[in-house]
This record gives C-alpha cells, sequence and structure tokens, in this order.
C-alpha cells in the first residue's frame, strides 16, 4: 500500500487555446489535509478533476490508489428523497440491512441530525444540506476526500460553523482530503499542507504547512501569518492585512 496514494506527475494540459497546467506534479500523502489555493481560473477545480479521473492529462500520468468521493460547491442531495434515502445511497455497498440502519444511524449522529432523517432537502437549511452531504460522502468505502469549494455557498457564519463540523468528522471518521477553495482564511484554518498555484498554464509557486490540531482558532498567530504568507504570495498582502485586522 503506498504512503501516496494522490500523485499528478508532469501533467500537462490545454484546453483549446489555453493552457491549463504545464509539466505539474503534486503528491498528497495518505491521511494529509491538503487545501489547493490560487487565482480565479487558474484550474483549482481542474487539478481536482485530474485526481478523480474525470479528464485525463495531455501529457504526463495521474496516479490513485485508492477510493475517492468528492463534494461540490452545490450539494448534489436528490430532492426527491429524504435525509435517510441519500445518506443510505452511500451505504449501498452494504448488503447486511441490520449493519446498513446501525451505518446510518452513526452517520446521522455524527452529522448531528438525528431528529431530520426523514425531511426532504428542501425542508433543510444550507448549512444542514452540506453536513448531509459530508455525511453521505465520508460513509462507506471511500478513502479520500475531494472538496471542491464545498462552503463557499454559504453565509460567512455558517461557514465558520462547517469548518468546526468538517474538523470534527474528519476526527471520527479519517481521511485523506484535497480541498479547493478561494478563502485563504479556510485553507489556514483546516489544511495541513496549502498549496499556492499561479496563474495558467499553472504551477506551484508556494506551498506552506500548518503544524497544528484541528479544530484551530482563526486568531492564533501561526494561522494569522500563514495568512499573510499565502496572501503575500499572490500579491494579496494590502487586502489581506486589512481582511485579517476585521477578524481580529
Amino acid at each position: 500500500m503506498t504512503d501516496k496514494p494522490l500523485v499528478v506527475e508532469n501533467a500537462s494540459l490545454s484546453f483549446g487555446s489555453v493552457h491549463v497546467f504545464e509539466n505539474l506534479s503534486l503528491a498528497i500523502e495518505r491521511g494529509e489535509f491538503v487545501a489547493v489555493v490560487g487565482p480565479s481560473g487558474c484550474g483549482k477545480t481542474t487539478l481536482l478533476n485530474l485526481f478523480s479521473q474525470f479528464i485525463k492529462p495531455a501529457t504526463g500520468r495521474v496516479m490513485c490508489a485508492e477510493r475517492m468521493r468528492m463534494v461540490y460547491q452545490h450539494d448534489s442531495l436528490f430532492p426527491w428523497q429524504t435525509v435517510r434515502e441519500n445518506i443510505l445511497l452511500g451505504l449501498r455497498q452494504i448488503r447486511d440491512e441490520s449493519e446498513r440502519k446501525l451505518q446510518l444511524q452513526k452517520i446521522l449522529e455524527l452529522i448531528k441530525l438525528e431528529g431530520f432523517a426523514e425531511h426532504y432537502p428542501h425542508q433543510l437549511s444550507g448549512g444542514m444540506r452540506q453536513r448531509v452531504e459530508l455525511g453521505r460522502a465520508l460513509v462507506g468505502d471511500s478513502d479520500i476526500l475531494l472538496l471542491d469549494e464545498p462552503f463557499s455557498s454559504l453565509d460567512y457564519l455558517t461557514r465558520l460553523r462547517m469548518r468546526n463540523e468538517l474538523a470534527r468528522m474528519l476526527y471520527q471518521l479519517p481521511r485523506t482530503v484535497v480541498l479547493v477553495t478561494h478563502d485563504i482564511e479556510e485553507a489556514a484554518q483546516l489544511a495541513d499542507r496549502i498549496v499556492v498555484l499561479s496563474d495558467r498554464p499553472a504551477r506551484i509557486c508556494a506551498e506552506f504547512r500548518v503544524a497544528l490540531a484541528r479544530p484551530r482558532e482563526l486568531t492564533h498567530p501561526e494561522v494569522v501569518s500563514t495568512m499573510h504568507k499565502i496572501l503575500a504570495e499572490l500579491g494579496l498582502e494590502q487586502e489581506g492585512r486589512r481582511a485579517i485586522s476585521d477578524v481580529l
């Protein structure tokens, strides 16, 4: 079993005349939480699609040694199915009905929605729907979680709560995680390693590590320092100082 279950090696990719990547290489270690940030349109989501093998590089290779699930910006719950039925979709590989019911109850407790099993998605708040989405992704046989800006459609306070919820869930059900986000604060608060991509054709222009247990306080000196470093790398330090001072 490899200690690097996700690897992109010397990958190049273009869409017509748009060169997205040239000789991009990135390896994700087992159990690592990696956040990918960078300018809008630089290819962050495309990188997730390479990892998931939805698309193939023109040159280079992608290696995935484990099973994965993906969570998108907008939840993909089936609106005609209840919370219970949506989660059971992630448990369909379990054939024993009693075991399936036991796992369903465990995940409802994990996402703190025990009393909402028979509710439909339209009866839930945005944060509750994303908890169902995360719960469905964490159950079953997946080892890797790919997150494509899963909280960006939520209001700020709900995003803060969802970061803590995600940290709590991963503590109980550890996974290898790759998070794509525009939110520098989110990256510094959640990730073990932050990868900063350049403009297209994207390359890795910096990496930062945060050696803190989760959940993390936004005002922790290492979180704040990491935010400053990322913003400086993106050429946004002055704007970032104003935003960070608002948090502090």
